[in-house]
């Protein structure tokens, strides 16, 4: 959750759907020769990611670490010069992310994220993992989905004008969902054979792709495994390398062609100078978008701390923070906003919240703080239904606390608790303001008789540090520390 927020009404989403001017045309394919069908240029191309890059900084800023950003690049640029598209001037940029995804973007913009970072234990991983991005964009797999999905929205436009009914742009679209969780099978599959190739030509192994894998495996072995403890659905994982089964063996065959390419007997891994780099990574929620532990809420450059229901699950997002009990026939949302001059909390949930109708208004107070809150017909996760508001003004800004039921028959059920999060807002205390701290990677070397249990038992990991660790050096599910060995912590 950013500092500052001007989203109000939420429901801000990204757009990758958008095109320039068509250029009905077929391409050559830079990687395999042939003839793609493809609505635009290289220069539109280009144009495209810079528009699209732009957007995506708007909703995950950039990572700032010197060290990391100069590896992430250098390691990059030595794989983008051995592509089919060595001309292209590649971005490469690390964003502030917890989730542990990679992706590219058309013209050559790679994303990488600092949780998947946090997983990787060698250079020749990260060169895995930006190798197979680079592929999809020496393959211009973007640009393919692009052409196809423009197409479509063409026909739908037509469609629209027949019928009435409009479709709306976002990132369910087929480009766009494309572009962050994958582009299905057989192109997953190019892009793992070319960032192979790629890998070997830069004189690292290609083998490390598997290792990148059985990383993303582990860590979705490990929420199946928390999901049944805790009655939920898994967090199934949807980004790179996500189309693999185990034991892959079309990809284990691209792996293996691609070592014709190596250029020497010697294989560079990079292990520790890596895990070095990897020093001081913040880990988990970030101080800039605030800390979620348990049922409570902390953001330091706000100062303030919030409560929501017990046993309610926290997902801290970059412009909002929504909370769900385990049955999830709820939700309760957190967002901030500016103040327009002289406007009271009544007007702004009118005026600024576009809200109609308000029902059972009166002025909210809490902890020496002044609102108001209502209830109105609002647009939530499950439809349109009846919204309990609440808006707080604090040090210039309006804190918005929204809450409601999925069951149009208990549309009241959550009100108490969210008026009870609402009236929780304070600022904090210098307990809590040691909560709000972010924790971060420490690089330590491993000493004989040094276990992860020992290990977990000093970390201030909350939930399952003992399986965390592990997952975080590769050693998942009952590896143990092996001595001179550097060890990723957290502090």
């Amino acid at each position: 959750m950013h500092a500052i927020l001007h989203l109000y009404p939420p429901g801000t989403i990204l757009l990758l759907l958008i095109i320039g001017p068509l250029l009905t045309a077929c391409a050559t394919n830079p990687v395999t020769g042939n003839s793609d069908f493809v609505l635009m240029s290289e220069e539109d191309e280009i144009r495209l990611g810079q528009k699209y890059s732009a957007e995506i900084m708007q909703e995950m800023p950039a990572y700032r670490d010197p060290a990391l950003e100069e590896m992430v690049q250098r390691v990059g640029k030595q794989l983008a010069s051995h592509s089919h598209r060595p001309g292209l001037d590649y971005r490469f940029t690390i964003v502030d992310s917890t989730s542990v995804n990679a992706f590219a973007l058309p013209g050559g913009y790679i994303f990488i994220t600092r949780g998947m970072l946090a997983y990787l234990n060698s250079e020749a991983e990260l060169a895995a993992v930006l190798g197979h991005e680079i592929g999809h964009v020496t393959a211009r797999h973007s640009v393919r989905q692009q052409s196809t999905a423009t197409m479509t929205d063409i026909l739908g436009v037509v469609v629209a004008a027949s019928t009435g009914i409009n479709g709306v742009d976002s990132l369910t679209n087929m480009a766009g969902t494309a572009i962050v969780r994958g582009y299905g099978r057989e192109h997953e599959l190019e892009a793992d054979r070319l960032g192979a190739e790629y890998l070997a030509k830069s004189g690292y192994d290609p083998e490390a792709m598997l290792e990148v894998v059985g990383v993303l495996k582990n860590q979705e072995a490990f929420d199946i495994a928390v999901a049944r403890k805790e009655g939920r659905e898994p967090n199934v994982y949807h980004g790179l390398f996500s189309t693999h089964p185990d034991n892959d063996a079309r990809f284990r065959e691209v792996i293996n062609a691609a070592k014709k390419y190596k250029t020497g007997d010697t294989t560079r891994i990079g292990r520790d100078g890596f895990l070095l780099r990897l020093d001081g990574l913040t880990f988990g929620d970030s101080e800039q978008e605030g800390i979620a532990r348990d049922n409570r809420f902390y953001h330091k450059g706000l100062n303030f701390s919030l409560t929501f229901p017990d046993d309610w699950r926290i997902e801290n997002q970059t412009d909002r923070v929504i909370a769900a009990p385990a049955s999830k026939d709820g939700v309760i949302q957190l967002t901030v906003a500016d103040i327009p001059r002289g406007v009271s909390p009544q007007q702004f949930m009118k005026q600024h919240m576009q809200l109609d109708s308000l029902l059972h208004g009166k002025k909210f107070t809490a902890n020496d703080l002044n609102g108001y809150t209502a209830v109105a017909s609002g647009s939530t996760p499950f439809g349109t239904r009846r919204v309990r508001y609440v808006v707080i003004y604090r040090n210039g800004s309006a804190y918005i606390v929204a809450g409601t039921a999925s069951d149009r028959n208990r549309q009241k059920a959550y009100d108490e608790d969210t008026l009870a999060t609402a009236g929780s807002l304070h600022s904090l205390s210098t307990v809590e303001k040691k909560l709000a701290t972010e924790k971060k990677l420490d690089i330590i070397r491993a000493t004989s008789g040094m276990t992860y249990s020992g290990l977990a038992q000093r970390s201030p990991i909350n939930d399952y540090p003992e399986e965390q660790l592990r997952l975080l050096n590769d050693q998942y599910p009952d590896g143990e520390p092996e001595p001179s060995r550097m060890l990723k912590i957290v502090r």
